[in-house]
């Protein structure tokens, strides 16, 4: 395949999870029809997981340890003439044959995103539930919840270096505020089949770091938001935090019951 339908795939890690790292970087190598150049950023002294970023042929790069986004734009700093970013956790996973059907979206509609279908998995990888949000995840980006799931996701590199590197000032939200920005550059398209699985820890958000990150995403819509409508944005803001920590307790609670079931 040529230079035009490649992809530049990016795994962040603190060397943390070599229990799932090498699945998440299994599920990227294992992509058909699509040429994948895979870049893993970790810290030098992670010295496991930069054995297993080795063994899947991923090229390494150094932590440059300002955060999650600092990351991210470390490993877009190594592309070379792919046309397509995509990025996964260290313990999320691409589905078979999920970039060869966002990159065939994405091409087929000249778009600037394009996005499928997402399974939420706990840590034995029972798949619990599914986003599938679809243009509706769209159609409410700038106000409501971000329903674009980052994993599932994959982005014209031009564009992104159009608007900009990831906000390294933001600690949670830094995937909303690009795809606020992208949305000035085109159209954003979806496919309802699933092409990433998205591993969810019902215990890692505290119910702190949940209202912080939810304060983080009202921010960042706020400045995107046309002038008028600032102040009115309050109004809607309340509903869609009790919309996210309704999902999200349900997620968790789902979640758990799975591992109580398997114990």
């Amino acid at each position: 395949m040529s230079d035009g339908g490649s992809v530049l795939a990016v795994v962040p890690t603190l060397g943390e999870r070599v229990d799932t790292l090498g699945a998440a970087l299994a599920s990227v190598r294992s992509q058909e029809g699509v040429d994948v150049r895979l870049v893993v950023v970790v810290p030098q002294d992670a010295a496991e997981a930069r054995e297993i970023a080795a063994q899947y042929q991923a090229v390494i790069i150094d932590d440059p340890k300002r955060g999650l986004s600092a990351a991210v734009n470390a490993g877009i700093a190594a592309a070379r003439m792919e046309s397509y970013f995509s990025w996964i956790g260290d313990d999320d996973e691409l589905r078979p044959g999920g970039l060869r059907a966002l990159v065939d979206l994405i091409e087929r509609e000249s778009a600037v995103v394009a996005f499928g279908a997402c399974d939420y998995m706990d840590g034995d990888n029972h798949v619990f539930a599914v986003s599938r949000a679809g243009d509706w995840a769209t159609r409410v980006l700038a106000w409501g919840p971000d329903l674009i799931p980052q994993p599932a996701s994959i982005t014209r590199l031009a564009d992104i270096r159009a608007v900009g590197p990831f906000d390294e000032t933001l600690r949670f939200v830094m995937d909303l505020d690009m795809f606020l920005r992208l949305r000035r550059r085109g159209r954003f398209v979806s496919t309802p089949k699933t092409v990433a699985s998205y591993r969810w820890h019902p215990d890692a958000l505290t119910v702190a770091n949940r209202d912080v990150s939810i304060a983080e995403a009202e921010s960042v819509k706020r400045k995107y938001l046309p002038a008028p409508l600032r102040p009115l944005a309050p109004a809607w803001h309340l509903p869609v935090r009790l919309a996210i920590n309704v999902v999200s307790s349900r997620l968790s609670k789902r979640a758990r019951a799975r591992v109580r079931v398997s114990l």
